[in-house]
């Protein structure tokens, strides 16, 4: 499944469709400097290798959360933010 975000703006008639989250994100702020408009967006799905880093990465992102075992965390940081507590 492929990444589809929409963009849309209550407040004109603003609206446009992204294929990346950062390129949506940066789209919606600079809108929203330009014009000082609210804008909404809304993910419709997200690409398999996004979802797999949520995943891993637990609902919350806190390690106690996190799968282990996967490639995609940097464990020594997760150790290093626990030894903290």
């Amino acid at each position: 499944m492929a990444t589809s975000v929409s963009v849309r703006c209550d407040d004109c008639s603003y609206e446009e469709a992204f294929d990346s989250l950062r390129r949506a994100r940066t789209a919606l702020n600079e809108h929203e400097r330009a014009t000082g408009h609210a804008v909404e967006w809304e993910i419709g799905s997200l690409a398999g290798g996004v979802e797999r880093a949520g995943d891993d990465a637990g609902v919350c992102g806190r390690a106690a959360c996190a799968n282990p075992d996967s490639p995609l965390l940097n464990h020594d940081a997760a150790r290093d933010v626990d030894s903290d507590d």
